[in-house]
């Protein structure tokens, strides 16, 4: 199956991402969706040669020589599969290399054992550093010491909240 003739040349996405490039493993961090991806190597590999000049069979010649095993074509296409499900391709090219009614256990089938591991994504959400629960600064309207940076609470007369929160006569000390 050649997808190049059909296709735009796959290209990674780089704008708002934190990379983090280990032995094994490569890092991506989505500072627009807050999502943590951890691309095994092979994964890696591929979204590294995804500059927006390298084919299909490109890749996947790249990467037999990087190895120097044989690495099927359906590889590549499962690992751009997975990029863009996490959204680690840019849109323009990402929809191009879906595989349609495949997933990995049919690449396992189809390819057969090869010396280089199936590409693997792991995702999970982190929510945003506002979200966590940041305890409330001195001076701040409070309605226990549990709120408090200090976990101090103290009776505050003029304490006048922001909306929608309801007035307190304490405030954090």
């Amino acid at each position: 199956m050649n997808k190049d003739s059909i296709s735009p040349l796959p290209r990674a996405r780089k704008d708002k991402l934190i990379i983090k490039e280990l032995n094994d493993e490569t890092l991506v961090y989505d500072r627009e969706s807050d999502e943590a991806h951890c691309l095994n190597v092979t994964a890696a590999r591929v979204w590294k040669y995804c500059d927006g000049e390298t084919s299909v069979a490109q890749i996947r010649q790249l990467l037999a020589n990087e190895t120097s095993a044989s690495v099927p074509e359906e590889v590549v296409l499962l690992a751009l599969d997975q990029l863009e499900k996490f959204k680690l391709l840019d849109n323009a090219a990402a929809k191009a290399f879906q595989l349609p009614g495949m997933n990995r256990r049919e690449v396992v089938r189809r390819v057969g054992f090869v010396a280089l591991a199936l590409p693997v994504i792991i995702s999970i959400s982190a929510s945003p550093a506002e979200a966590q629960g940041s305890l409330l600064p001195p001076g701040r309207c409070c309605g226990n010491p549990t709120q408090c940076a200090s976990n101090s609470c103290s009776q505050n007369p003029t304490c006048v909240p922001p909306p929608p929160a309801a007035p307190s006569t304490k405030a954090c000390a």
